[in-house]
């Protein structure tokens, strides 16, 4: 059985493109990917194609040319068959069958639905992040009269672990935040002959705004990061539907404790940072401002207002909710495995530190505006 002749060649000069021998199933493999270039190549919008040197075609081949016309409207140009002969153009008649229209992809729309997932998925988070929550208020309440939800001595050896393990780094961090503040405003208030006024400083900005911050901040590295691995590594092993499916509530059995174990300390971390704030400020006061020790603690009790102590407490408790509660929501929405465990980490942290900042903010304009 002789072979179909597939030898179709094509040939190009400004004016057009030459297609030459028979287009039987198809022409050579490659004939399409040539026509393709030389389309391309074109700078003119209309290109024609000269079918005068075709002896054959088929419906596979009037396909390819279907094609071509396909991917030229695609780019914005259209082609247009010329010379054909009789055979050919009957063919034509019987196969080419080019699609009728061609719509161009609108990237817009695509970035428009982009863009509504995007607001579907943030309204879906906060939804959830209230929804977690209004949970955790509920069961902590709940959790006062009855503390059967949770392991006993849950509470106290999540706040030691809190508490005590947060304690070297809070303190380190709080005593060389009153060093650099006090050195900082000393330089200045030696210029105006004002160096009393350094104990004023020293003393409002700790208790008010530099401990219960920077406690929060070192909580939320620290103590909130642990949580959202605790939790996300529990979540990836199942632990969290074991536990739904033995008929304990996860957020009560998880949350809580860690909840509650971090308000009772965070207050506590807070007034040691304050105090050994103070007193890295009071250390540096006396050594370079030449001021007595005496008149140093006058000055700062005669400055400090019990106001100012109980907004330092009330922002540590928040700050306290905020980093349980992100660690926690980060925590159950893992996925990925091992890894989703890193990323959920971090994005914990990162998010506990941005709503600490926040809530100061917010909180800073409520109390002292």
């Amino acid at each position: 059985m002789k072979k179909p002749d597939s030898s179709c060649i094509l040939t190009t000069d400004e004016k057009c493109l030459y297609l030459k021998g028979s287009m039987r199933n198809g022409g050579p493999p490659s004939l399409l990917k040539k026509i393709l270039k030389a389309v391309e190549e074109k700078k003119s919008q209309t290109i024609n194609v000269d079918m005068s040197g075709v002896t054959v075609l088929d419906s596979l081949g009037a396909s390819v040319l279907a094609e071509v016309d396909v991917q030229c409207r695609l780019k914005g140009k259209s082609i247009k068959l010329i010379e054909a002969t009789e055979d050919v153009d009957h063919a034509l008649g019987q196969y080419y069958y080019p699609a009728p229209e061609i719509k161009q992809p609108i990237e817009k729309s695509m970035a428009m639905v982009s863009l509504g997932d995007k607001t579907i998925n943030l309204f879906k988070s906060i939804g959830d992040l209230i929804l977690l929550l209004s949970e955790s208020v509920w069961w902590t309440i709940v959790g006062l009269w009855n503390p059967h939800g949770h392991r006993k001595g849950s509470i106290p050896a999540q706040a030691l672990a809190i508490g005590v393990g947060a304690l070297p780094v809070v303190l380190v961090v709080a005593f060389l935040v009153g060093v650099v503040l006090t050195l900082q405003s000393a330089a200045q208030l030696r210029q105006f002959g004002a160096n009393i006024f350094v104990a004023d400083l020293v003393v409002i900005s700790m208790t008010r705004e530099m401990a219960p911050l920077m406690t929060a901040i070192m909580l939320a590295g620290r103590s909130g990061a642990a949580i959202a691995a605790e939790i996300s590594s529990m979540k990836v092993n199942e632990e969290v539907d074991a536990l739904v499916t033995m008929g304990l509530k996860p957020i009560r059995y998880i949350v809580v404790p860690k909840l509650i174990g971090i308000v009772i300390t965070a207050p506590l971390l807070t007034i040691m940072a304050t105090v050994v704030g103070i007193f890295g400020g009071f250390l540096v006061a006396i050594s370079t401002l030449d001021l007595t020790p005496q008149a140093f603690f006058l000055e700062a009790q005669s400055a400090l207002y019990r106001w100012d102590i109980i907004t330092g407490q009330l922002k540590s408790i928040v700050f306290a909710w905020l980093i349980v509660t992100f660690a926690a929501f980060f925590g159950f929405r893992v996925t990925g495995g091992p890894e989703g465990v890193g990323r959920a980490t971090t994005k914990a942290v990162v998010a506990s530190i941005f709503a600490v900042i926040v809530a100061d903010s917010v909180l800073g304009l409520l109390f002292y505006l």
